[in-house]
């Protein structure tokens, strides 16, 4: 061969030699940064980093958020409210003993929520949570325990007082607000112990303001606050906030057709509250209107047989010799009748109304007294014979609740 074509082939395998590394190259380069730069192009389209650092904030596809969000302004509020109010806000632990039908005693334990209105370890709560308590304990937010007594309480309101002793520890306390301000959709903060989950935060609106809720045959919540704040077995006697950390109510009631939580819960407004509290620490007892008369509701077929002008209101039956009603002039019965099994006494006035307000049943009067302070003056409304009468009354006191 001669010394030419050596040299031809030698090159054109030189050339074939380079052109394969070029391609190994080429294949090289692609398969390292072709992935990352797709990775990045998708990554600058989609706004978040492909390769968030340790340092660096955003979003990794694999491993979530690596810090959280900002709070919303919302969020922000609930945090605070729920940092300041929850140190004071109680767990209320009950023991009482019951008997069963053999009279074998049976220990009993209820649970329900409070909160501290004073340093001092004055706590409001329900009544129905502690009423027929032999021991109450309290739990506070920071998990401390303290046997507590009782101090009184308004059954017909459902508010009760009960104290435990600091000894010597500064108690974090709520403010206790207005609740006569109150707005329908002004947003509220529920915090108790629903099932015994304790510091338990809920949140919601003003349902509706106004609300004369009966809990009972004898009790109610007047110008109750309703609201869709999730309120709980175990919420009764917590308190329902407003944005500013104020106490505007005390939770007490849910309305509950099928036994589980509807979205309408009720508070009892802090202004009655505060009432009570006030004349349990300063009186030791609550202070209540009296009118001063036995009376008897009116029924169609007893208006019919009485032949009165009304057949909705209060029959006065008796009007307490030395109270209120006797003293303004306010007629009870003369003469005395058998109707069934029962003795009526009639030829008082009736009853139908109270500054204004219709009296159709006791209830009605209940209601309208339960505004009302001992020493108040109020014009009540009467039917004596077919003559309507308005009779000015200066309210007593009634002894006990």
């Amino acid at each position: 061969m001669s010394k030419n074509k050596l040299e031809t082939g030698t090159g054109r395998v030189r050339l074939i030699l380079i052109a394969l590394i070029l391609l190994l190259g080429a294949y090289w380069v692609g398969a390292r940064y072709g992935p990352r730069q797709s990775r990045e192009v998708e990554a600058r389209r989609l706004g978040v980093s492909a390769n968030p650092g340790p340092s660096q904030p955003g979003l990794s596809l694999k491993n979530g958020p690596e810090r959280p969000e900002a709070l919303t302004e919302d969020e922000s509020i609930n945090v605070r409210i729920y940092r300041q109010a929850s140190p004071a806000v109680a767990n209320v632990l009950t023991k009482a003993t019951e008997y069963d039908f053999f009279m074998d005693p049976v220990p009993v334990e209820g649970a329900g929520s409070g909160f501290l209105i004073d340093p001092r370890g004055y706590i409001l709560t329900n009544y129905h949570v502690v009423a027929g308590a032999q021991t109450i304990e309290v739990i506070l937010g920071d998990k401390s325990r303290y046997p507590a007594k009782f101090v009184g309480a308004d059954q017909r309101n459902d508010v009760a007082l009960v104290k435990i002793d600091p000894k010597g520890k500064h108690l974090a306390s709520l403010t206790l607000g207005d609740s006569a301000g109150l707005q329908v959709g002004q947003k509220v903060l529920a915090i108790g112990n629903p099932f015994g989950f304790q510091s338990t935060l809920t949140t919601g609106v003003v349902s509706a303001l106004g609300r004369t809720v009966q809990t009972s045959q004898s009790t109610f919540i007047d110008d109750a606050i309703q609201t869709d704040a999730s309120i709980n077995r175990g919420n009764s006697g917590g308190p329902l906030i407003n944005t500013h950390g104020d106490v505007i109510g005390i939770n007490s009631a849910i309305y509950t057709p099928s036994g589980t939580a509807a979205g309408i819960g009720f508070a009892i407004p802090i202004n009655t509250a505060k009432l009570i509290a006030n004349d349990l620490i300063t009186e030791g007892r609550v202070r209540r209107a009296y009118l001063g008369v036995s009376t008897l509701e009116l029924t169609a077929w007893l208006a019919e047989a009485l032949d009165l002008p009304v057949q909705e209101g209060l029959l006065v039956e008796q009007s307490t010799k030395g109270g209120p009603a006797a003293a303004a002039g306010i007629h009870g019965g003369d003469r005395t009748v058998q109707s069934g099994m029962r003795r009526l006494t009639i030829g008082g006035d009736v009853i139908v109304g109270i500054d204004g307000q219709k009296v159709a049943n006791q209830f009605d009067m209940n209601v309208l007294l339960n505004r009302k302070r001992p020493g108040d003056s109020v014009t009540v409304t009467v039917y004596r014979g077919a003559k309507k009468v308005d009779v000015p009354v200066k309210l007593g006191e009634r002894d006990g609740n």
